[in-house]
């Protein structure tokens, strides 16, 4: 099977939602305070830093290890991600609907206490499911968004054969691409997703080994913010979806 040389995937910066949502969880809310539609959340100031950190990181790549070329989510948050990060690398960029944020249907603005409360039904039924199978009304599974992804790497694999690829998207496809690159079964995904949460402007990638199999080589790094002055989201700020 034709492989990439190398794969990233970019979670986008912190967004005007994350901030919203972390203080609406912490203050025992229903509902999250969102102006935007989930397409157009734009990145707060620290999200923006935190792409221009991601720069300055790309910038100082060795050339062998340089991305060849970019896709993106069409989200507006990963999109200016992307912008900030690619500025003056000559990256080629492109955008692709298969990476954009998984869609929650009825449940979207709400949080885990305002699923709980207004939707018990729902909450019941994601538990008796699992996560990985659940389906909201009106959004997606995890599964849903798997098979997006798995068209997806088979268009990369076939059309940029031996090249670096970095992608620029968010939290659940961080996890939903380790699945589909290694191969892994929904209790060791969900392992995942119990034991990390994404955080903004993380760097997950793998590189081709001696057989040309993509191998894990970085997860949920931020090094690269610390080590360009930008501070991370931490962990209790970084909203994760509440189903």
């Amino acid at each position: 099977m034709a492989e990439l040389a190398a794969l990233w995937i970019v979670r986008h910066g912190e967004s005007t939602a994350n901030v919203a949502a972390t203080a609406a969880e912490r203050s025992g809310a229903e509902l999250i305070d969102l102006t935007h539609r989930d397409a157009d959340v734009p990145l707060s100031a620290t999200g923006e830093e935190q792409a221009r950190a991601t720069a300055r990181w790309l910038a100082g790549l060795p050339e062998r290890r340089r991305p060849d070329v970019a896709v993106m989510s069409p989200y507006l948050r990963a999109v200016r991600t992307a912008e900030l990060a690619l500025a003056g690398t000559g990256v080629p960029a492109s955008r692709d609907e298969r990476l954009r944020d998984r869609e929650l249907g009825i449940l979207d603005g709400l949080t885990g206490h305002g699923v709980a409360h207004r939707f018990p039904d729902e909450a019941a039924r994601r538990q008796r499911l699992g996560k990985f199978y659940y389906r909201p009304p009106g959004g997606e599974s995890w599964t849903d968004v798997a098979l997006r992804l798995r068209a997806l790497l088979g268009d990369l694999r076939r059309d940029h054969e031996g090249r670096r690829v970095l992608l620029f998207g968010h939290d659940a496809l961080v996890f939903l691409l380790r699945y589909l690159v290694e191969g892994l079964t929904e209790a060791e995904l969900m392992g995942l997703t119990r034991e990390h949460v994404i955080a903004n402007c993380s760097v997950t990638g793998w590189s081709a080994d001696a057989d040309g199999r993509l191998v894990l080589d970085t997860f949920n790094d931020v090094r690269h913010l610390r080590q360009q002055g930008a501070r991370p989201t931490e962990e209790d700020e970084v909203h994760a979806e509440p189903v």
